[in-house]
């Protein structure tokens, strides 16, 4: 599939494609997931978080069920939202917006965090 095809699919240019494809900007968790399901990649497999592609359709993204699943990753790992916005690069505000639902988590905090405590994205992300 070409750029431009795969951007017809997303709603987005060719260029945006390209710049995602080469590192140089970071692909919406939306998209992520669209295109993990197009075809049939595990989220973890993408991204590097495993070497295995152990492949779960991931529905539309919840907002509040992401965020509650956060809240408890944080807390049984005995973090703060401090913590966890230090590791992001974030202010806590964001963060707390992310735990509360306000906010989609983005793709690069995300992937910051399971990165750094071994976790899931796809068990985060799954209904």
């Amino acid at each position: 599939m070409t750029q431009k095809e795969l951007g017809n699919i997303f709603g987005v240019s060719f260029k945006t494609v390209a710049g995602w494809e080469n590192g140089h900007d970071t692909i919406p968790l939306t998209k992520l997931v669209k295109f993990c399901n197009l075809y049939k990649f595990s989220i973890d497999y993408v991204t590097g978080l495993s070497k295995d592609n152990k492949y779960i359709e991931l529905d539309k993204l919840d907002r509040v069920k992401i965020g509650n699943k956060l809240k408890k990753i944080r807390q049984s790992l005995g973090l703060t939202q401090e913590n966890i916005a230090s590791e992001c690069m974030i202010s806590q505000a964001t963060y707390s917006g992310y735990e509360n639902g306000k906010f989609l988590i983005t793709t690069l905090n995300l992937y910051t965090i399971c990165y750094n405590h071994k976790i899931s994205m796809n068990a985060i992300l799954k209904k």
